[in-house]
């Protein structure tokens, strides 16, 4: 006998992505999208008991990087396994498409430096059977995977498509250039990009140290990518920038400027920076004034802060450049953790001086805002915690305290270096962003940093730990969900989904919130051509649900890959748009 629904989610604890309180409800889903949400009295064709459990719309990142990842893989970890059922790639300018054969190498190189994404994965990974973007979403659109995708035109691609090693030079773009990218860029959107990104910041840069095409790139170029969005009817300008040309209220300046001009919204990256603390809040009103009156400019900030990890099975660890530890960097780890325990061994290393590695963000290295991360992973730690603290508490140096940590237990912990977001010890700052609606949680990067950082996990510490563990300052729980699902959404323009009504999509969670928590990082070698990788589990995810089907049960994934390319913003059915627009 056919069943009245294909899936019934009964007696949960509903938080339904708008704000709104938490309420007990059965959710019914038909067809892929949501059919019911009440008392459901019909049978489905599964059930799942979620009594005593939340049950929330999927949870939409709209900052990853798996440009490379969702060409090669079907399952788009770690995303996928935080409760993300749509995530939106291709951001801070970098990219793989456009590109002619001839630049498909400095493409590569660009996203190794920038993302830190090994060059050798991506060559193996990515057959480049695409030259538009449009060809590049086409190859996106024929595979299917766990979560859907939203792509968005990279502007370092575009200007080498259009300008070649002029761009390499940061040379300026002529009138010519500029009208050629705004054509590209209306093109893209049409296809079904979601927007265009650009960088203008000096910590993106290859390998060799070249700084991305996109750094010094004019206001009337920047002009015109938004004005290609403008001639296309929609989409998003998407930015990170170091807000110091040449201070941050100039820089924004112009940003508005593009914006008034354009009509288009934009997002920036947003984060407190450890020199400059108190620049975060001067963009943040500055932001929110613009937004108020009509010209949509949005910060998008971490919930925690933004680290660098190191350890023995990272990319990097404190020693990586000495002379001693580069005998044995390519010995497989049981042989380097032996070696780094024997007592001669370590007083080798500790011996150097640390300071005239070869390796720029170990030279930078600073005790104070370096911190233990083991088997339950403290990303607010105090600053009585930090490795120089220990060390002066201890009587020895902050190096001798390092090795030791790093070589303790079964080698595996890792240190936490913690670079933006942190400059008073505590989370703070991402407080303010949190309690400001016109800021958006992100930043995550997801598929991106595969050996050196792992914040893919920001969706559950935002719910675990600002919604449940932090001592003070905690949010409502259907304040945590909005930020995860509808106000993302919305911001994008993915009015379809981000929400738990009917005849919306049916991506959703069932958690179990008492045991959800982040687990340690751990590096898996499951990457093209054999490259390693940091990922990051949670524990509480009973179900994840993504359009009507079950694709994570209990962390594990079931097989069903309903995930799909998603071609440009996506309107709510007719009956419930004007609802949805105006919450």
């Amino acid at each position: 006998m056919a069943k009245d629904y294909d899936l019934v989610i009964r007696h949960g604890t509903v938080v339904d992505g708008s704000g709104g309180p938490a309420f007990e409800a059965d959710v019914a889903i038909r067809g892929g999208r949501i059919a019911e949400v009440g008392r459901v009295t019909g049978a489905g064709a599964e059930e799942i008991d979620a009594k005593g459990q939340l049950v929330t719309p999927g949870f939409v990142d709209i900052h990853t990087h798996y440009d490379g990842q969702a060409v090669w893989d079907r399952h788009l970890a770690p995303s996928a396994w935080h409760g993300a059922t749509t995530v939106v790639m291709g951001n801070c300018g970098v990219g793989f498409a456009p590109v002619k054969p001839n630049d498909r190498d400095k493409l590569i190189a660009l996203m190794e430096g920038v993302e830190d994404i090994p060059a050798p994965c991506l060559a193996e990974g990515l057959d480049f059977n695409w030259e538009s973007f449009a060809d590049f979403l086409d190859v996106v659109a024929a595979r299917q995977r766990d979560i859907d995708v939203c792509a968005q035109l990279p502007h370092a691609a575009v200007r080498v498509y259009v300008m070649g090693e002029r761009a390499l030079r940061l040379e300026n773009a002529t009138p010519t250039d500029v009208a050629r990218m705004r054509h590209i860029v209306t093109e893209a959107i049409r296809a079904g990009a979601f927007g265009v990104s650009t960088s203008r910041t000096i910590n993106h840069k290859t390998l060799a140290g070249d700084p991305t095409p996109t750094l010094k790139a004019q206001e009337d170029e920047i002009l015109g990518l938004a004005m290609g969005l403008a001639d296309a009817g929609r989409g998003h300008l998407q930015l990170i920038t170091d807000f110091n040309q040449p201070d941050a209220e100039t820089e924004f300046a112009m940003l508005r400027r593009v914006v008034e001009k354009s009509r288009r919204p934009c997002l920036f990256s947003l984060f407190q920076k450890h020199d400059r603390p108190e620049d975060f809040r001067k963009l943040l009103a500055l932001a929110g004034e613009a937004s108020r009156e009509g010209h949509i400019m949005r910060p998008v900030f971490p919930p925690r802060p933004i680290s660098v990890l190191f350890g023995l099975t990272s990319s990097l660890n404190p020693f990586s450049g000495t002379q001693a530890y580069k005998t044995i960097a390519d010995k497989p780890f049981a042989e380097r953790l032996a070696t780094m325990r024997n007592p001669e061994f370590r007083a080798k290393v500790l011996g150097e001086d640390l300071s005239k590695g070869n390796v720029p963000l170990l030279r930078a290295l600073n005790y104070k805002r370096l911190f233990l991360l083991d088997d339950n992973p403290n990303y607010e730690p105090a600053e009585e915690n930090s490795i120089a603290a220990i060390a002066a508490r201890e009587g020895r140096s902050a190096p001798e305290v390092a090795y030791d940590l790093i070589v303790g237990g079964d080698g595996t912990d890792f240190l936490l270096f913690t670079i933006l977001n942190y400059a008073d010890y505590n989370l703070a700052p991402s407080r303010e962003m949190l309690s400001d609606a016109n800021a958006i949680m992100g930043l995550g990067d997801g598929g991106a940093h595969v050996g050196f950082i792992c914040d893919g996990s920001f969706q559950s510490y935002l719910l675990s730990w600002w919604g449940r563990d932090r001592p003070s300052g905690r949010l409502p729980v259907e304040e945590c969900v909005r930020r995860l699902t509808s106000d993302t959404a919305h911001a994008v323009g993915l009015h379809d989904r981000g929400l738990l009504r009917v005849g919306l999509r049916a991506d959703v969670n069932v958690i179990d919130f008492d045991r959800l928590a982040i687990e340690k990082p751990f590096i898996r070698a499951d990457l093209p051509a054999g490259g390693r990788r940091f990922l990051q589990r949670a524990r509480g995810y009973t179900a994840t649900v993504v359009a009507g089907q079950v694709t994570y049960r209990n962390g594990e994934a079931t097989g069903l890959l309903p995930g799909a390319l998603v071609r440009g913003p996506q309107p709510a059915p007719a009956a419930l748009a004007q609802g949805v627009a105006a919450e």
